[in-house]
């Protein structure tokens, strides 16, 4: 009884929260970009999607232990993916861009409100569509923004990374931004609840995250890689080696042949 309670409270305060983000994305921000310089406004914009988040983090009762700094600057994030949880728990502390799936599109007022966030999608397998992705993230860049990206593609369940895409590499090597590589860890009974794979559908997964009492995170932000004098693909394995260490304490090799 007290689980199926939680789970109606929190559901509710979901739902509100959904409605919010609507009138923040559909309303809010078209006046904030009318109203504001293109810097202003998107401080503006990056602000309140930060507070959306955080809300959803209190709603879920997630509690982060946080180790590191993120680097000052223009930056692309790089992090191993379990969960749309992982989006909750970064997105929250910083101002930044995701990269996702496009995937996400499908996912109810969700992929609307990534839409409106300011989210860079990509296509798998797609050549032209990843150089569209990589062209986006270079503009990004130079307007001394952060990007956080999930360089496996796809969520795993915690237990090993798989291989990094290079791809999403590039455009740091092209404006020389900094990358650094975020280890993230479900602790606890979140361990086996979090991950997000195989055939889970979103809204089953969310009610499921609502029905715990308290959701429970480790965030590593690992050191700076630097880029200069180094190949894409060098970039890929020193961040996922730098995760694996940080996580199991060795540096396991690639399941697959990194993605070009």
């Amino acid at each position: 009884m007290k689980t199926r309670l939680r789970l109606i409270y929190k559901a509710s305060l979901i739902i509100v929260l959904f409605l919010a983000g609507l009138i923040i994305a559909g309303i809010i921000f078209p006046i904030i970009n009318a109203a504001c310089s293109i810097n202003k406004a998107t401080d503006n914009c990056n602000q309140l999607k930060m507070h959306w988040l955080k809300c959803f983090s209190r709603i879920l009762n997630l509690h982060i232990q946080i180790d590191g700094k993120v680097v000052d600057g223009d930056a692309i994030l790089v992090s191993n993916h379990i969960s749309w949880l992982d989006i909750i728990a970064i997105g929250q502390l910083l101002p930044a861009c995701f990269v996702a799936k496009n995937d996400i599109l499908n996912w109810p007022l969700i992929g609307y409100l990534a839409v409106q966030g300011g989210t860079v999608f990509i296509r798998r397998g797609d050549k032209r569509q990843v150089r569209t992705t990589a062209e986006k993230m270079v503009w990004l860049l130079k307007q001394h923004r952060k990007i956080i990206a999930f360089p496996e593609g796809t969520t795993s369940d915690g237990s090993h990374i798989l291989p990094f895409h290079s791809s999403l590499f590039q455009p740091a090597l092209l404006t020389k931004a900094a990358i650094q590589p975020i280890a993230l860890e479900y602790l606890g009974d979140t361990k086996a609840l979090a991950p997000f794979i195989g055939e889970d559908a979103f809204v089953p997964h969310l009610l499921r995250m609502l029905a715990m009492e308290e959701l429970h995170i480790s965030m590593k932000i690992l050191p700076v890689i630097k880029t200069a004098g180094k190949k894409r693909h060098e970039l890929a394995k020193h961040s996922r080696d730098s995760i694996c260490l940080a996580l199991y304490s060795v540096t396991t090799p690639p399941i697959l042949k990194i993605a070009p």
